[in-house]
């Protein structure tokens, strides 16, 4: 069985041992990962720092050479990277080759972003504002898009002149341990470091003291816990979290549609997306209408491993999510009143038939907290502030969408929604060129756009006397 090494120093190594992988289509191992003890994420984290001051002075054109040369090869192994994303993610082939495509897309976009020096005018005379990097970037990522969420941090740390390490989600590390057979004579030794665990270093990492900065994604509860132990040393940190994001779905809207564009970001990585619309609120106007055309568009996924041919829906990633979500859908069915779905399927591996449940309470589990999983509540609505009222209802904050024929009307409610992104006849609409972050218990700071990249500088000001 294949066992992927770790980048340490610009060298691949092995770990202290290695942990299976499992592919979720099946429930069984298929290859094996080294992962690091204590030690050697120091090592890795005493390269970063041993590296930084070296590549921090590096031109901003040479930088960028690296990190161009790193999307090439990423990109001539396209295939390759998604084949590997679909066994140890579960997601289709198709979503697969377009995680891995907008990676190499994203990179390209951080490579091409120059901060220069500003001059700015004063009474008291002109002064500089600088952006400069911070340090060691200790960037953690999660399960669900291991590829896109990782080259979100790296990438805008490096090109602004920061090293980092960078240690992926323990169930899917295989495609970010390969980013560093591409990466070892790419950047200098030490500038970008990969380490692998088994969930036991993310505290040790967070907590060291040559860390300058942690870019962490995944759950709140674990994001407060990088938060207290960042707070020591006034770690900067960015953090992306959890969300229950809500859809609004008007009375004027295009129903087929707004059934189909729902069902297509509801389902999507079989529902393990941060930023999914997870409760869907429809006007009672078109209520009927858009139930039969969702439940008719949810029909038509086919569940399936992601190698299949034709299949639209893959396991849940791993067991303890495929027992939360199931629970989640059985608490739910017993209350409310199952559309569609409902069940486990029937053949090894963590499937879930994509489900819709109408007929719960606003207090219902499956509709305040994050299923993170394939199915969905289906809530109906007479005023619209009453929608946007329950829309806000949570800890979470992180997108929100309305569907609607009127443009203006939308980005009037959007306004009044508390969310970091609101879509209007669209959802999850991420992209590396646009900022996204979370308010509320959703996060802290912004991914993307020029906003993304300022989270890996601080400001420097120089004032000289007139």
């Amino acid at each position: 069985m294949t066992a992927y090494r770790m980048l340490i120093d610009g060298q691949l190594v092995e770990g202290a041992r290695t942990i299976p992988v499992i592919d979720p289509s099946t429930g069984e191992p298929f290859a094996e990962a080294y992962v690091a003890d204590g030690a050697q994420l120091d090592e890795a984290v005493q390269a970063a720092v041993g590296a930084f001051p070296k590549w921090a002075a590096t031109s901003w054109a040479e930088r960028r050479k690296c990190l161009v040369e790193f999307a090439r090869r990423l990109d001539e192994e396209a295939d390759a990277f998604a084949s590997l994303l679909v066994r140890e993610q579960g997601k289709p082939w198709g979503e697969a080759r377009y995680e891995v495509d907008a990676t190499v897309r994203g990179i390209r976009f951080y490579a091409d972003v120059e901060l220069k020096a500003e001059v700015r005018d004063h009474p008291t005379g002109p002064y500089e504002v600088e952006r400069r990097p911070l340090g060691v970037v200790a960037a953690i990522t999660p399960w669900n898009f291991p590829m896109i969420l990782a080259s979100n941090k790296y990438a805008p740390a490096l090109i602004t002149g920061n090293t980092v390490v960078l240690k992926p989600a323990p169930s899917t590390p295989l495609t970010t341990l390969e980013l560093g057979r591409l990466a070892a004579d790419v950047f200098p030794r030490g500038v970008f470091n990969i380490v692998a665990d088994d969930n036991d270093l993310g505290a040790r990492m967070t907590g060291h003291p040559d860390v300058a900065k942690v870019s962490f994604t995944g759950s709140t509860n674990t994001g407060k816990a990088v938060m207290r132990s960042a707070a020591d040393d006034m770690k900067r940190v960015t953090l992306e979290l959890g969300g229950n994001d809500p859809a609004i779905v008007l009375a004027d809207a295009d129903v087929e549609a707004s059934a189909r564009g729902l069902a297509a970001t509801v389902f999507l990585n079989a529902g393990q997306v941060c930023a999914a619309p997870k409760r869907l609120y429809v006007a009672a106007e078109v209520y009927d209408d858009f139930r039969d055309r969702f439940v008719a568009a949810t029909r038509e996924i086919r569940m399936g491993a992601g190698d299949e041919e034709g299949v639209t829906l893959g396991p849940v990633q791993n067991q303890m999510q495929f027992d939360k979500v199931r629970g989640m859908i059985e608490e739910a069915a017993a209350s409310g009143t199952v559309l569609i779905g409902g069940h486990v399927a029937n053949r090894p591996g963590y499937f879930i038939e994509p489900t819709v449940i109408a007929d719960l309470a606003d207090d219902a589990p499956l509709v305040t907290d994050e299923q993170f999983g394939p199915v969905v509540p289906l809530l109906r609505f007479t005023d619209e502030a009453d929608a946007v009222a329950r829309a806000n209802l949570g800890a979470y904050g992180l997108g929100a969408s309305i569907w609607t024929s009127d443009l203006d009307r939308a980005r009037r409610l959007a306004r009044g929604i508390t969310a970091g992104s609101v879509w209007i006849n669209q959802h999850t609409a991420i992209h590396p060129e646009i900022p996204f972050g979370g308010v509320k218990q959703s996060g802290l700071g912004s991914e993307g756009g020029l906003e993304g990249v300022n989270e890996y500088t601080r400001l420097q000001v120089i004032n000289a006397a007139a």
